[in-house]
């Protein structure tokens, strides 16, 4: 037990953990599975809820993107 109760104590030549600053949270990641999951239930089901599925999945997969891109700005 008392091996796990050190305290670590930090070097001088340590660096800062990185990135210091976190990202906004996205909420296309969600998105995209939703619209991936409605593509599958629309294979299974009817070609409607596929097309509005393959919907979904393309503005998110283009909103996450672009998001990316234009996030160190």
């Amino acid at each position: 037990m008392d091996n796990f109760e050190k305290e670590v104590i930090p070097d001088e030549s340590w660096e800062k953990a990185r990135p210091e600053k976190l990202p906004s949270p996205a909420y296309w990641p969600f998105f995209l599975a939703l619209g991936l999951a409605f593509l599958v239930w629309g294979m299974l089901t009817t070609w409607i809820i596929g097309v509005v599925g393959l919907l979904i999945f393309i503005i998110a997969l283009a909103r996450w993107i672009n998001l990316l891109r234009h996030e160190g700005e």
